[in-house]
């Protein structure tokens, strides 16, 4: 039989990894380097990294203004946020 403080124990070590979304890396980028970036920003830098994405559900197959792409400012900061969260290693 297992004592019920070690299963305490256990279950109080135990916390599960947080989940990165995306408004924390756009927290984490507006606080290091006081600019903001673009959702579709940071989904275009995971899919270049071949990172697992989801399909939206409210995604549309042709943009009405198709959005620019990120500078390489942005793309380094969203990828730090990505490290910073390991996401990615360096």
């Amino acid at each position: 039989m297992i004592p019920l403080n070690s299963i305490v124990k256990k279950a109080e070590a135990y916390k599960p990894k947080q989940r990165i979304t995306y408004k924390l890396i756009k927290e984490y980028i507006l606080e290091k380097y006081s600019f903001k970036v673009h959702t579709a920003y940071i989904a275009e830098v995971k899919r270049d990294l071949g990172l697992p994405m989801y399909d939206a559900p409210n995604a549309v197959e042709t943009l009405k203004n198709p959005r620019k792409h990120p500078t390489p400012i942005q793309v380094d900061a969203i990828k730090d946020a990505l490290s910073h969260f390991e996401v990615i290693q360096n």
